[in-house]
């Protein structure tokens, strides 16, 4: 049996500068092993993405100077070698390998192999990454001040998603200068009262 979606082909015959490279991370991902687990090659994101049942176990994905797989439980994998990267510090459960041609991906080979079988066998487990509660990100003071003086605004607020709330947070904490803070709270005020987030 094949193991590969035609419906992600296009993806590897597209003309990049990863194209050899991710060529063989399809090849080594689709491991004997790894279909044998249910492991099934599908297109998400605009990206190949590999699931067994309903969960996504990691993806292939390109950037100016590497390419690499992201595993979704990547914090779970044990990584001795320190292998693995978080590509941001408010990136909570997803991690990545990253190549920077197809000489690395032949040389991981291995890695990569046991990386998705421990990937596959987490997911089989259920165990999945404990992600911080929205109230447990930063709050920024002058937002808190704002929240307070407008209940209309609170509500909104309390009423997006939890990545919505998030997503404000970050962005919101993430300026150094309480100037730029209140300017980013002012500029997105209409937006939450909508119940829009970030980059709605």
């Amino acid at each position: 049996m094949n193991s590969m979606n035609p419906k992600v082909d296009w993806f590897f015959t597209k003309k990049t500068k990863w194209q050899e490279a991710y060529s063989e991370l399809r090849h080594f991902i689709l491991d004997p092993l790894a279909i044998e687990s249910g492991l099934t090659e599908e297109l998400k994101w605009g990206c190949p993405c590999y699931v067994v049942g309903k969960n996504n176990i990691l993806l292939i994905h390109g950037f100016k100077d590497y390419c690499a797989l992201l595993f979704m439980q990547g914090a779970l994998l044990k990584d001795p070698q320190h292998i693995l990267v978080q590509q941001t510090e408010n990136v909570q459960s997803a991690r990545q390998i990253r190549f920077k041609n197809v000489d690395e991906v032949l040389e991981s080979e291995s890695i990569i192999k046991a990386f998705v079988q421990e990937a596959i066998a987490l997911d089989k487990a259920g165990l999945k990454v404990e992600l911080k509660k929205t109230t447990e990100f930063n709050m920024p003071e002058e937002f808190r001040i704002v929240l307070d003086d407008m209940p209309d605004l609170k509500s909104a607020f309390e009423a997006l998603t939890p990545g919505r709330q998030r997503g404000y947070l970050l962005y919101f904490s993430a300026a150094k200068q309480a100037k730029t803070r209140e300017a980013r709270i002012e500029k997105h005020l209409q937006k939450i009262l909508d119940g829009k987030g970030l980059n709605d």
